[in-house]
């Protein structure tokens, strides 16, 4: 295993992305192989980032309610073919009729039908998200189960179905029922609690225009909390991992039975040629003889990347205090370094083809959700470029109905409809429907 060419690689990828601070921990067969902190949890003060340092981890907490979720179904409280209308009768929302057809597996996996739609952080109660669900109108991408789209709107409901049925507050049960098992006792939803602890990264956003690092405040989330709101670090998270390790158990106690468990990481719904989504993980199966389960995590000041390979008992967590930054790239090269693979190996090389003057045009438009996300597909001098958010990129074909972001390697899916024109395109786990 070279950590020093992982090390030196890492060091240029902060330099590269101006990433603050940097926190890795890696585990086979429940021992820790490797720790290590980079840079500066606080700039200002030049405080060294450490393995125990709090970051957040965004939705790497979604694993986490899952967990809860296959632990109540053990319990035979609820099941996963359950409409969430059983638990959650007030559910409404317009165009999903009859709602009984959304279950708890689809707000597992995304594919309730629901677009992304606008965040509400406001809304600290349930009843408040149920209320907007059921009053607005919002865009239904198709039946449930027929598309996936990542929602943090439809998978928040599986809170409210854990208080339902617990008569807990939310993280009050995964703090009982999952953190404390684990001891793991620097890991939080609480902001006041962070207040208390030493140890605690400042999250910051690189303002690109002004070339300086702007610090953020730990953002209240209200009920997405339930997707993005636990606070942690490496060690803790790698105790975590340790329990898909170790097939449930936690020392003596069998936290979940092993069947559950695996449950949580079977390849349910396939979002791109060589990757799925299972229960709150991405799965891509046949990694040079393993199975990559991971999730990753974004919030203002958060970049998170955390998984486990089942087959060879290996868990990395990977925490950062910088928005946008690639901690799953991080991530990726941390396991190639166990693995002894290449930095350079990815988990999936798409095809790359040509296509001709006509067939390159069906793809332009303009592509948009109700979470802010817009892109604009154009076709210049014999070229498809993307403009976002941050600026321009150039596209490659990789076949008829996928684009692959040249910068990144990342790919935008196509959706056609029978006129040959394309209706949405499906980027960054989300779909964006054309405007019309």
């Amino acid at each position: 295993m070279n950590w020093m060419n992982f090390e030196k690689e890492l060091k240029k990828r902060m330099e590269k992305e101006h990433i603050p601070g940097v926190a890795i921990a890696v585990s086979k067969d429940n021992e820790i192989i490797y720790q290590k902190g980079f840079g500066f949890r606080d700039m200002e003060a030049e405080l060294p980032v450490t393995p125990d340092t709090i970051f957040g981890t965004a939705s790497v907490t979604k694993s986490f309610t899952a967990l809860a979720i296959m632990q109540l179904v053990e319990q035979e409280e609820i099941a996963l073919t359950d409409p969430v209308s059983t638990y959650l009768p007030k559910l409404s929302i317009r165009g999903i009729k009859p709602i009984e057809q959304v279950t708890i597996h689809h707000l597992l996996t995304h594919t309730t039908g629901l677009a992304p739609i606008k965040r509400h952080e406001e809304f600290n109660h349930f009843e408040e998200h149920l209320t907007y669900l059921r009053e607005k109108n919002h865009d239904i991408l198709g039946k449930p189960g027929e598309y996936f789209s990542y929602s943090n709107d439809a998978f928040l409901l599986l809170g409210a179905i854990i208080e339902k049925v617990t008569g807990r507050l939310y993280r009050r049960y995964i703090t009982e029922e999952i953190l404390n098992p684990l001891q793991m006792n620097r890991s939080t939803f609480s902001i006041e609690e962070i207040k208390k602890f030493t140890n605690v990264t400042v999250p910051y956003v690189y303002d690109k225009d002004k070339e300086k690092h702007e610090k953020q405040l730990w953002p209240k989330l209200g009920n997405y909390e339930v997707g993005g709101g636990l606070r942690s670090t490496v060690l803790d998270l790698i105790k975590y991992g340790d329990l898909f390790i170790n097939s449930g158990k936690t020392k003596d106690k069998q936290t979940i039975t092993e069947k559950l468990l695996k449950k949580t990481y079977q390849p349910y719904v396939q979002i791109d040629q060589k990757t799925y989504y299972g229960y709150a993980f991405k799965v891509t199966p046949g990694y040079y003889g393993t199975t990559l389960v991971e999730h990753s995590g974004g919030q203002p000041g958060v970049a998170s990347n955390f998984g486990f390979l089942p087959e060879k008992n290996i868990s990395v967590a990977v925490l950062t205090n910088l928005s946008g930054a690639t901690a799953g790239d991080i991530w990726l090269e941390a396991v190639d370094t166990v693995l002894d693979l290449p930095l350079s190996t990815k988990e999936s090389v798409l095809p790359v083809t040509t296509l001709n003057k006509e067939e390159k045009k069906r793809f332009v438009g303009e592509f948009s959700n109700k979470e802010g996300q817009r892109v604009v597909i154009e076709y210049v001098d014999g070229d498809l470029t993307a403009q976002m958010e941050d600026g321009q990129f150039s596209l490659v074909e990789s076949d008829e109905k996928t684009l692959i972001i040249k910068e990144n390697e990342k790919p935008i899916q196509f959706y056609f409809n029978r006129e040959e024109e394309p209706w949405a395109i499906f980027m960054g786990m989300r779909m964006l429907s054309r405007k019309k």
